[in-house]
């Protein structure tokens, strides 16, 4: 029984292959998850609010710097965030500690 994978949602070529929780296209190479969220292209925080360039956010959960004894506090508030493909899907420049990757299951937006 085979599985049949969807088509890549940047060129839709046929020929995406799935490399342990990530699907991969080889003309293109574009990696997407197959959840639906990552399909469509919207990135939403931890509860739910879709996220946006240029958004501000705030950390939920303190997060430890690799490489590094610093550590991101919770409630830290970093504006001007841009979303990026790839498993660390913010980037971003906190205060203090500088130019970061963030996940988006991590954050949540700061609505005005």
């Amino acid at each position: 029984m085979t599985e049949t994978l969807p088509a890549c949602p940047e060129c839709t070529s046929s020929f995406t292959y799935q490399v342990d929780a990530l699907l991969l296209c080889p003309e293109c190479g574009h990696e997407w998850s197959p959840e639906a969220d990552d399909v469509t292209g919207e990135i939403r925080d931890n509860v739910g609010n879709i996220l946006a360039d240029g958004d501000t956010i705030t950390v939920i959960k303190d997060l430890k710097v690799k490489g590094s004894s610093q550590v991101v506090k919770v409630g830290t508030k970093i504006r001007g965030i841009r979303l990026v493909d790839g498993d660390h899907d913010i980037d971003c420049k906190i205060p203090g500690i500088g130019k970061m990757g963030l996940k988006s299951q991590f954050v949540k937006k700061v609505t005005d």
